[in-house]
């Protein structure tokens, strides 16, 4: 056995190699732009956001779940479901905006990468962008799922920098427990904004696309394995595995973004500091109020998130289209075999790091990707839940009671915050 191969046999061995998608799915959801949108909660009203946090949990956890639960039991992406089951339009409209939007939302995350960076390293931001964008699209195009996803699975302890970093400042825990649960803001326009996108950042539709898809990946990877309307002998095992998979990792990236809110309160907003626009410029705040380490840890946090949250942006939307298409996909298929889907990648990252070069600047783009994602949210969650409802799509695995109340909740507290957005400031 040589090195290679002794060394991914050690790494399958590692207990995060039996993790699932819900890891990977929450850990991406706190990526560089979610990020800026915690820390400006944070820096603008201080311990007044962090109750936004628990009530999220619940929602985006039932929201994911139910796109796991569709995945493994049909053996078919979210899109593909659709497809079957709606009509055209409904497919063809949420996938053209979701493309969009992941495209803008790239945009921001790679230039907030590079921007922390250059920081970091001194080197020109755009020369760290472009290391960034190629290094993430070789891994996804050239390596198999089964190896690139240990990657990103490793890439998720990133996320404890945020812990991390609370231990550097002081923070007065009383004051912190007491505001989680009766906040004091006044409710304008400026708070409307930061909670619309607050839940618009946790709870977004590239995640159902790809929590669905990894289910479908992580199945066709293990041999004899088929959808659960197929074969029900493994339903019940399956079925709790998602449960907790989904549920934990929606968990570890609802704290880490209530972590981030609160560094950013308890540091930058107590300073005075009350508008971050990149999460760059929120780390680099951090430095002469908590010290460089501080700085070095939410820098790391936003790099190790970055190289998990542009990948499966990318992926997600190709996943979506491919699927609407009827094209060959996965992250498992050589670039030969999946073309086109391997295509729709590449042209997402490609795009993404082309709009750094644009008079587009990366906020505006993450301001017309949340707007987008806002605008889509809603109508997708109401067509993940009817999915998850039908026996002619999930035979008898379709959704539990309380999973479904859970996701009308979610259902209405993301089209408050959609019209949340159009409403005049």
């Amino acid at each position: 056995m040589n090195f290679v191969q002794f060394f991914w046999s050690r790494l399958k061995e590692h207990p995060l190699a039996r993790i699932g998608p819900g890891l990977i799915t929450g850990v991406a959801d706190d990526d560089p732009s979610g990020i800026a949108t915690y820390s400006q909660a944070g820096a603008q009203f201080g311990l007044n956001m962090l109750w936004t946090m628990p009530l999220a949990f619940p929602l985006m956890a039932a929201i994911q779940s139910m796109c796991a639960q569709i995945g493994r039991v049909t053996g078919k992406g979210l899109a593909a479901n659709i497809k079957t089951t709606f009509p055209p339009i409904v497919l063809q409209g949420v996938v053209l905006l979701l493309l969009i939007a992941n495209t803008l939302n790239i945009a921001a995350d790679v230039a907030a990468m590079g921007e922390v960076a250059e920081l970091i390293t001194g080197f020109n931001r755009h020369i760290m962008t472009a290391v960034f964008v190629f290094g993430t699209l070789l891994l996804q195009v050239f390596v198999p799922y089964h190896r690139y996803v240990n990657f990103l699975k490793w890439l998720t302890i990133s996320l404890l920098a945020y812990a991390a970093v609370l231990f550097t400042v002081h923070v007065p825990w009383g004051e912190v427990m007491q505001r989680t649960v009766w906040p004091k803001f006044t409710a304008n326009a400026d708070a409307a904004a930061v909670i619309v996108g607050v839940f618009g950042t946790t709870i977004s539709p590239y995640l159902f696309f790809w929590q669905a898809s990894e289910e479908v990946e992580d199945m066709r990877s293990k041999p004899g394995a088929v959808s659960l309307v197929s074969n029900a002998s493994m339903a019940g095992e399956e079925l709790r595995r998602i449960r907790w998979d989904t549920w934990s990792g929606m968990l570890y990236s609802n704290i880490t973004a209530y972590f981030i809110i609160l560094a950013t309160a308890v540091t930058l907003n107590v300073s005075g500091i009350t508008d971050i626009n990149t999460a760059g410029q929120a780390a680099n705040a951090l430095r002469p109020l908590a010290g460089d380490f501080a700085f070095l840890l939410f820098a790391i946090g936003i790099l190790g998130v970055g190289l998990i949250g542009v990948p499966v942006l990318a992926g997600s939307g190709a996943y979506a289209l491919s699927e609407a298409i009827g094209w060959n996909s996965g992250l498992e298929n050589k670039a030969k075999d999946a073309q086109g889907f391997y295509t729709i990648i590449t042209v997402s990252v490609l795009l993404g790091l082309v709009i750094q070069y644009t008079p587009i600047s990366p906020m505006k783009a993450l301001f017309w990707s949340a707007v987008i994602n806002g605008v889509i949210a809603v109508p997708l969650m109401a067509v993940i839940i009817l999915l998850v409802s039908k026996k002619s799509v999930m035979g008898n695995f379709t959704a539990s009671r309380p999973i479904i109340i859970l996701g009308w909740i979610a259902v209405a507290v993301m089209g408050a915050a959609a019209i949340g957005m159009f409403m005049p400031t």
